[in-house]
């Protein structure tokens, strides 16, 4: 019976090479280094349901990738470095291996001999992601530009698809765009500039609104939705930006004055406390609590010389009650996390689905920290208040704006660590002590070519339960030719 099981196992192993188009090769000998690859996914932990993680052998050698799971084994030839996964071979190995490991080794053809590199390993977690990642792609422009969109990209493959590009209103902005609890049923995002408004979607059914009121300084602007859906929370900012010829960080942007407000989606109408509204401090970056009974939310004190004194403005996170039922505000407003007590910011504050932390970008100072290098990002146990930097997560550049899963196992976030331009997606997982495993980037067919040749950043990583079904061309369509509903003051 052995014997019989030892044929079906090498069978199997044939089949491997078969379809990999070569013959197994033997190593003869192994070195103690381990190979430079890109991505580096040496040691990353990732979803079951995760494409492909193709990746590159930086030598010139040719080169095979031989990997052994519980029940696989099976090997890679390299075509010019790239190591392909074919997507069934991919799906059945994560699949047997959920909860698991799997092991990957590069060799080498030296001569006439196989030399192999010291093995690395891909944890695989039992908990799935949102099948869908949702982002905007801009190029490295700051006032102007031809081109940019939303756009979605299914996380089980490769499949990328637009939810909105510019060019069908005349390249103006688009931006913010933000869901309800991770899924596009309920969605919104801003249009700048001609055609302008805010469009939002229930249900398919698409709105245009008009956010800006005579009490309020501006526009709607950073978005977070209630978990009812029935209400999304906004600043209202007057900003400014400012550009370095010489500093690490090329561009800052800060508010000359701004507040926060929570937008009722059935009546069109705003309203706000006098403790988020304030003249003496600058409040932004808002957030509800999974259970919609606190609004969590950046301030800092208003400083009145800017630009001259933009190093001084440090935001705390606060936190204040909200009433879903009547759509009011508590009396007092506690501090979560005073961080100009240790000289820092904070920015872009996101609590898990299931309430049990809080994560968030710290910083030198200011709020954009999507362009500031030291950025890292921190997590709040909410149980214990503990506050502590996502150390396998974080890098030696910016590490910034930061979205959840579902299951609350997984987080997105933007990351400058690849070349210190262009801002790309890293995925982490999250484990039940809130702490991070060593992020992976996004999977592409050939990543290497692929983020060498992209010039677009990767602009606000939103995770999504379902791909966004509304038309690209309704929306332009509603843009264009849709009366703009005019947004009041309760």
């Amino acid at each position: 019976m052995k014997n019989i099981y030892k044929y079906i196992w090498v069978l199997s192993l044939v089949f491997c090479c078969i379809t990999c188009g070569k013959n197994d090769i033997k190593i003869s000998r192994t070195i103690d280094e381990v190979p430079v690859i890109f991505p580096d996914y040496k040691d990353v932990t990732v979803p079951y349901n995760i494409a492909p993680l193709n990746f590159s052998y930086m030598g010139k050698e040719a080169c095979r990738l031989i990997v052994a799971g519980v029940d696989d084994e099976m090997q890679i030839e390299g075509e010019n470095g790239l190591f392909s996964f074919s997507g069934s071979a991919w799906k059945k190995l994560m699949e047997r291996n959920k909860g698991g490991t799997i092991e990957l080794a590069v060799a080498i053809q030296t001569g006439n001999e196989w030399v192999g590199y010291k093995s690395f390993f891909i944890h695989v977690a039992p908990e799935p992601i949102d099948a869908y990642l949702s982002y905007r792609l801009i190029p490295p422009g700051y006032e102007g530009w031809k081109e940019m969109g939303l756009y979605q990209r299914n996380l089980e493959n490769y499949t990328q698809t637009a939810i909105y590009e510019n060019k069908l209103t005349n390249g103006n902005c688009v931006n913010c765009h933000s869901y309800c609890n991770r899924n596009p049923d309920k969605m919104m995002f801003h249009a700048r500039a001609e055609f302008g408004g805010t469009v939002l979607i229930r249900d398919k059914v698409i709105e245009k609104l008009n956010t800006k009121t005579d009490s309020t300084m501006s526009a709607l602007v950073y978005p977070y939705w209630h978990p009812s859906g029935d209400y999304i929370a906004f600043s209202v900012n007057k900003t400014k930006q400012s550009f370095f010829n010489h500093h690490p960080n090329r561009v800052e942007v800060y508010d000359l004055a701004s507040d926060v407000v929570v937008y009722n989606v059935h009546t069109h109408q705003i309203t706000y406390s006098p403790l988020t509204k304030s003249n003496q401090a600058f409040e932004t970056f808002p957030t509800f609590s999974p259970d919609g009974r606190s609004l969590y939310y950046c301030s800092a004190h208003a400083v009145d010389s800017m630009p001259k004194s933009y190093k001084k403005v440090k935001y705390s996170l606060l936190r204040i009650d909200f009433n879903p039922e009547d759509m009011t505000f508590g009396d007092k407003v506690d501090t979560l996390y005073n961080a100009p007590l240790n000289g820092k910011s904070v920015s872009f504050p996101r609590i898990s689905p299931d309430g049990k932390f809080l994560a968030f970008t710290l910083h030198e100072f200011g709020n954009f920290s999507i362009w500031h290098k030291d950025a890292d990002l921190y997590m709040v146990n909410l149980q214990t208040k503990q506050v502590y930097p996502l150390s396998e997560a974080n890098s030696d550049d910016v590490d910034s704006y930061h979205s959840w899963s579902e299951n609350s196992r997984w987080m997105v976030f933007s990351s400058r660590r690849t070349n210190g331009l262009y801002t790309r997606p890293f995925i982490t997982y999250i484990d039940e002590k809130g702490k991070a495993h060593k992020p992976f980037l996004l999977p592409q067919e050939n990543p290497l070519v692929y983020y060498k040749q992209l010039m677009f950043s990767y602009n606000i990583p939103e995770l999504m339960v379902k791909k966004v079904e509304v038309s690209e061309h309704e929306i332009a369509k509603t843009l264009r030719y849709s009366k703009e509903i005019n947004v009041t003051v309760k």
